[in-house]
């Protein structure tokens, strides 16, 4: 064919790029073979290969790439993989702005962009370049459009210059605009000039002034010694390591320092300058400005002060959050450990009881049999430790049953004064204080007094049988920021405080000291339940307990319990006497599930003399009451399954004419009879375990 070129078209291509044209496989893409390539793209190629100016032809729809050598520079690592590369292949990231550039020029348009920023990854990382480029259509041998010649012109290096240019600018304009805000605020305290290489300083009048230069002073010759040493010591080093750093180093110059006014007060200044250089790197002069910047100075030492003022408050507060976060996890613990040690006592006393009914009745059986008698007194004795070791768990768990009483502290010390010398013995001295006029409180007073003596006996062993031990007593008002966390509300309460000059405890034994069998006395002499008791009853009275204690300084137990504006009671004479009583064979319904403790219970009434009806839960007792049955009184226990609760029947006793005595049991009270396990004096409770004589005078207080 005509417009066809000879297989010797391309030898007069020069250039390394023509070396490469020649050598491509153009038979694997739709160019075909070189040497059947069209008079027009040859021509084309030579023309591009020839031009100084970056061109790459894109030929074809599918834009293969062909292009001269000042393009290869420009396609940077990308090169030589371009060639014969379709250009949406070829540059991906701008796959869709050389897609219209082929479109619209296939179609005969031109396009032309001035300034074109693109993101192109030529060097293996993205990168900003701007670009001027022209694209025109490229015409096969019959005068149709068949690919695109593109001049591309970087203009990167410019684009950047006048940016840079242009924020230098700016800087500069930012910079005089700082400068004449300055000087139009009176901020500028004058100017000054350091001829470096004949150690000569000048400045302006202001200058003089503010360094405070003798008014005859020459301005072209001012003492660098006289400004230093208007020049506050402690700035004066600092100052001096800046100015040497500036002319080892250059770059700018800025000191904050102060300088001592004629009056004697320092006055904050700031100090800005540029050290000039000759051609040999040596010092030359070093012009300056001095500012006033005073006041900003004292605003940030107050900002600071304040700053500093909000760190120690908030780092107290969360001091304070981290101590309430302790506390609330501590007394979470307690009362769990409370929860547990309740239930234990309950059936732990369920027990007791069936073992000292049986024993009691057991005694009665064999009244004459000393060696019998001998073993079931020795059997009735543990039963009581272990009573009594139920009753210190009870008090921890704060489940035991109270019987408070409003009362002044005055009678407390009374009776504290006698007993603590005999159970301390004559080596302890007890150093009793009381305020003057002191509060009343609603309280069991025998627990109160059990709590102080427990106190008073730790404190006797922490100080080995030998020492002082105080008992004070005042009226306080707590705060909130005193109560937080603590269980208790601000207000007014009376303070026991008991210390001692023991050996004292660290913060892991002092952590552990309120839980039950916590001790660190050696085995076999202490129980340690002693101090877990004591905080069991305070909390169940409504009050506070803490412990402050040093290891070698002895520890002080500060118990807080809240005011009581009532009336004092007058205390209830004590009866004495234990004779057992038989009685007149009165009717007693016995409700309790446990059918030994039901049983055991059931013998020792009718040894006693009653007549007894049974009942395993209050479900029975109520048929029985509502079958018309004659019951002179209710001994039921506390806690029972069924629908009907002890409560239930002692409501239903009290609405009968006349109304029938109840009297409870139980091993301990939990909710049901009593809020927070107080006592009205309407409510008859007898603990378990009980012997016989305990029981006859129970019922016959409640038959009464």
């Amino acid at each position: 064919m005509s417009f066809l070129m000879d297989s010797h078209a391309c030898v007069g291509w020069g250039g390394e790029m023509a070396e490469r044209i020649r050598a491509f496989d153009w038979a694997s893409t739709d160019l075909g073979a070189i040497d059947t390539w069209s008079k027009s793209l040859c021509t084309n190629v030579q023309m591009l290969l020839a031009s100084p100016v970056p061109l790459v032809m894109l030929w074809d729809h599918p834009g293969y790439m062909i292009y001269n050598d000042a393009y290869a520079i420009f396609a940077g690592g990308r090169h030589p993989y371009l060639l014969g590369t379709p250009v949406e292949l070829g540059w991906p990231e701008v796959a869709d702005f050389n897609r219209n550039i082929v479109d619209v020029c296939l179609a005969g348009g031109t396009l032309s962009y001035a300034k074109k920023e693109l993101e192109l990854l030529r060097n293996g990382k993205p990168e900003s370049v701007w670009l001027d480029l022209h694209y025109s259509p490229v015409c096969d041998d019959h005068g149709k459009p068949a690919g695109v010649i593109a001049i591309v012109v970087e203009i990167t290096a410019q684009v950047v210059s006048e940016q840079q240019r242009s924020e230098a600018e700016a800087a500069f304009r930012a910079a005089d605009e700082r400068l004449q805000l300055a000087l139009n605020a009176g901020a500028l305290l004058g100017s000054f000039v350091w001829d470096v290489a004949k150690d000569q300083l000048s400045g302006d009048e202001r200058f003089a002034r503010t360094f405070s230069y003798p008014l005859d002073q020459p301005l072209d010759n001012l003492p660098i010694a006289s400004a230093n040493a208007v020049i506050h010591p402690d700035d004066l080093p600092r100052v001096n390591r800046l100015i040497q750093y500036t002319l080892k180093q250059g770059g700018p110059y800025n000191a904050e320092y102060r300088i001592r006014r004629p009056d004697g007060e320092y006055l904050w200044v700031q100090a800005s300058g540029r050290c000039e250089f000759d051609d040999t790197g040596k010092p030359l002069r070093f012009p300056g400005l001095i500012f006033d910047i005073h006041e900003r100075k004292v605003a940030e030492e107050s900002l600071l002060q304040l700053t500093h003022t909000l760190e120690q408050r908030v780092a107290a507060e969360v001091q304070a959050r981290s101590d309430v976060e302790a506390r609330l996890r501590q007394a979470q613990k307690l009362e769990a450990i409370g929860g547990l040690t309740g239930g234990v006592a309950h059936d732990f006393n369920n027990l007791l009881q069936v073992i000292a009914s049986n024993l009691h009745l057991l005694a009665r059986q064999e009244p004459d049999n000393t060696n019998v008698q001998r073993r079931l007194s020795s059997a009735l004795a543990a039963v009581d430790k272990g009573a009594k070791l139920s009753s210190q768990l009870l008090a921890f768990a704060r489940q035991q049953p109270l019987s408070p009483a409003v009362y002044s502290l005055t009678s407390l010390y009374d009776g504290l004064g006698e007993v603590l010398p005999r159970a301390l013995g004559e080596m302890i001295q007890i150093d009793l204080q009381l305020t003057a006029e002191p509060w009343s409180v609603h309280l069991d007073r025998n627990q109160l007094e059990n709590a102080l003596l427990n106190l008073a006996l730790n404190a006797r062993d922490a100080m080995h049988g030998e020492g002082t031990i105080q008992i004070h007593a005042n009226n306080v008002v707590l705060d909130e920021a005193f109560c937080e966390g603590k269980e208790i509300k601000a207000g007014e309460y009376v303070h026991l405080c008991v210390a001692d000059t023991g050996s004292g405890m660290d913060t892991e034994v002092l952590g552990h000291a309120f839980e039950p069998f916590f001790t660190t006395k050696p085995n076999g002499h202490g129980t340690g339940l002693g101090l877990s008791m004591v905080f069991g009853f305070v909390k169940q009275s409504g009050g506070h307990i803490e412990m402050t204690s040093q290891p070698g300084e002895g520890t002080t137990v500060h118990l807080y319990f809240p005011r009581s504006t009532l009336a004092e009671n007058p205390r209830p004479a004590v009866a004495t006497g234990n004779e057992e009583t038989r009685t007149g064979g009165e009717i007693i319904l016995v409700v309790e599930d446990n059918a030994d403790v039901r049983c055991t219970v059931d013998e020792l009434l009718q040894q006693l003399g009653y007549t007894v009806l049974l009942a395993a839960n209050g479900d029975a007792a109520m048929d029985v009451l509502q079958s018309g049955a004659h019951v002179d009184l209710i001994f039921t226990d506390v806690v029972m399954p069924g629908t009907v609760k002890s409560a239930d029947l002692a409501a239903w006793a009290k609405l009968q004419t006349p109304a029938i005595p109840v009297l409870f049991t139980s091993g301990h009270t939990r909710d049901i009879i009593s809020r927070n396990h107080q006592l009205t004096p309407d409510i008859h409770l007898l603990s378990k375990p009980y012997g016989p004589q305990a029981l006859v005078d129970m019922l016959k207080l409640a038959l009464a």
